[in-house]
């Protein structure tokens, strides 16, 4: 099948950075007002814009560093609440004897006081001068389109996340211990994400690659929400009566079983997000 052609580089990434910059601002409001979803919508515009920068290299990298820092003080109240809602979930199909409604009210009082932690870094952030000059940065950006000499083709951007996920899996496979592992497994989890953004940006010619890298981020990403689970399960079951603990303990034996289960399906997902990009 013939490549599809893409058009330069130049162009598609300053339509992504002008059509996520204006994503970014526009959620200030409604992440103020803790919408549901604001949060997770703004630290994906975040990833996406600094994905569209990491080609400039150097002359972008402070821009890059500032949507770091803003995603940085999303990321504690958004893995809260996707932590909370998987375990309460998951407490919710327990069997009887674990009493699954109280273990499930139990987690959810849990997570919303964490989440209420975490949730006055999100507003400092919005309310800061640093925000407010990464808003007039990125305005800056869509109204002048960046250099793009020198810029290499969307394809070869995918293939060099491709080699990267490659290398990160690699060294999972040649771990010694589980948490080595575990380390690897999440790096190759943000290459593959980084390869799916270029994917994205592509448009249309890149959608069958965007689909198998996300496929791939995906099965990672479950097998990286497994390893934070069993580390919160482990601090809930510290301390709590017989029968909470329990149940804290058949959650943890559950999640052991979801990582096991991504580590087999791994191989198939990444033969097929191995092959090559297939847009220029």
């Amino acid at each position: 099948m013939p490549q599809k052609e893409v058009p330069a580089a130049g162009a598609l990434l300053h339509a992504r950075i002008v059509e996520q910059a204006e994503v970014l601002a526009g959620l200030g409001p409604e992440v103020r007002a803790d919408a549901p979803d604001a949060v997770h919508r703004m630290r994906v515009a975040c990833r996406r814009l600094r994905a569209a920068l990491r080609p400039y290299g150097a002359p972008l990298a402070g821009t890059g560093r500032e949507l770091r820092w803003l995603g940085g003080c999303l990321g504690q109240a958004r893995d809260t609440e996707v932590l909370g809602d998987l375990l309460v979930a998951q407490a919710r199909e327990l069997p009887p004897e674990c009493e699954p409604e109280a273990l499930a009210q139990a987690l959810a009082a849990w997570s919303r006081e964490r989440y209420r932690a975490a949730w006055p870094a999100v507003t400092a952030a919005l309310d800061s001068p640093r925000y407010l000059a990464l808003l007039a940065e990125l305005r800056e950006l869509a109204q002048r389109p960046p250099s793009a000499a020198d810029l290499p083709a969307l394809g070869e951007l995918a293939r060099r996340e491709q080699r990267r996920t490659a290398a990160r899996l690699k060294a999972a496979r040649r771990a010694t211990s589980g948490e080595e592992t575990d380390r690897a497994l999440h790096e190759a989890r943000k290459a593959a994400k980084w390869a799916r953004y270029a994917g994205e940006t592509a448009g249309e010619p890149g959608e069958r690659f965007t689909a198998r890298m996300k496929a791939l981020q995906e099965l990672l990403g479950a097998h990286q929400d497994s390893v934070v689970a069993r580390s919160a399960l482990r601090e809930l079951a510290v301390g709590a009566d017989v029968g909470r603990a329990f149940g804290y303990g058949v959650l943890y034996g559950g999640q052991l079983t979801v990582a096991e289960r991504a580590r087999e399906r791994l191989p198939e997902v990444w033969r097929k997000a191995r092959k090559s990009p297939g847009f220029e």
